[in-house]
């Protein structure tokens, strides 16, 4: 009995989603084959053929993706509803050549090594060593914001416009390979996403296009976040996947970068993640750390609250709903709290590496 070549893709899923498993058991293999292997001429591939390019390529892909697809499902209704059987054999073939483009192209780093065995880091749970660091980053943030403003209760407004902020985030990178090799970062693609409003209603401030290899960040955002999430989604774009481990490369990258500006962004948004930590474990050490706080550090992070709730709507709860079931299947057993858990790295990295 012969099997239709759409069957057979079909089929394909199968095997396809047993070996993904098998492999998210073997990270030495992913790490060795795929991240340091296969993924490197891949990822480099694409970001020299779209890298050029001043617009999101990948945005532009997705929407004329979509665009056709409606104009399919409007225009074979009919003929849809009359062959139903036929219908979700095409949409399981999509899904199957989907999973299969997603996994080679970028998700297989899903299942990599973790990123703290590099670093010969092991993650620092201990309340009170997280208070004494979070009482340095609140010293170290409001330093660099007062040699900014010379001011202590004004807001720092980084000058720089999306480009230049992209252009100093791929300096950074090549300052951090001096500190960390396998952090290089060449032939860069990293610009704003076309869908920036759709991203800021759900609640997303960049992504990586796994298909194109392009960096996004969301155009919106105050430029004071910026720099910190383009040092994130080109994190994700040299192979960590882990929202965790491209929070801290994020960190890493920003606050190591030359420019005062940059320094200042990283610490702000280290410190915000350290102060949730800490407000969730005693409010009364948070509201004492608070009053530490210069009152231009807090109007940056009003800034921020503002920004988002200025665009909160009903479907946000969904769409962050989906990334968080997206990221559970990926080897993120935290799902979208995986962010939060750059705190572990944080405190362990500046145990060895003093503030």
């Amino acid at each position: 009995m012969k099997i239709s070549f759409k069957n057979a893709i079909v089929i394909s899923l199968i095997p396809q989603v047993i070996i993904v498993k098998w492999l998210a058991t073997r990270s030495y293999l992913v790490e060795q084959y795929y991240s340091n292997g296969i993924y490197p001429v891949i990822s480099k591939f694409f970001r020299l053929l779209f890298g050029w390019v001043p617009f999101s390529v990948g945005d532009i892909i997705y929407f004329v993706l979509i665009l056709l697809t409606l104009l399919y499902l409007i225009k074979n209704r009919t003929y849809i509803w009359q062959h139903k059987l036929l219908f979700l054999q095409n949409v399981a073939v999509v899904l199957s050549v989907a999973y299969f483009t997603f996994h080679v192209m970028w998700g297989m780093n899903y299942y990599r090594e973790p990123l703290a065995k590099k670093l010969e880091l092991v993650p620092n749970k201990d309340y009170q060593d997280l208070l004494d660091f979070t009482e340095r980053l609140i010293q170290k943030t409001n330093e660099s914001q007062v040699t900014i403003t010379n001011d202590s209760s004004l807001a720092v407004k980084i000058p720089y416009s999306q480009k230049e902020i992209f252009k100093k985030t791929i300096q950074g990178y090549d300052h951090l390979k001096t500190i960390h090799p396998f952090l290089a970062y060449d032939r860069p693609s990293i610009k704003k996403s076309l869908f920036s409003t759709g991203l800021t209603y759900m609640g997303y401030a960049g992504y990586l296009n796994p298909f194109t290899n392009e960096a996004q960040v969301n155009g919106l955002l105050p430029n004071f976040r910026f720099p910190f999430v383009a040092g994130h989604e080109v994190g994700h774009q040299i192979g960590y996947s882990a929202e965790n481990e491209t929070n801290f490369i994020g960190y890493l990258v920003t606050s190591n970068n030359k420019d005062l500006y940059f320094k200042y962004a990283a610490y702000a948004y280290g410190l915000g993640y350290c102060l949730n930590d800490i407000r969730r474990t005693n409010t009364e050490d948070f509201d004492k750390l608070m009053l530490q706080l210069n009152s231009g550090v807090k109007s940056n992070f009003q800034e921020m609250a503002i920004f988002w709730n200025s665009y909160e709507n009903p479907m946000e709860p969904v769409f962050k709903s989906i990334f968080d079931t997206f990221l559970k299947a990926n080897n993120q057993k935290e799902g979208i709290r995986s962010y939060s858990a750059v705190v572990l790295f944080l405190v362990a990295y500046h145990k060895d590496h003093p503030l």
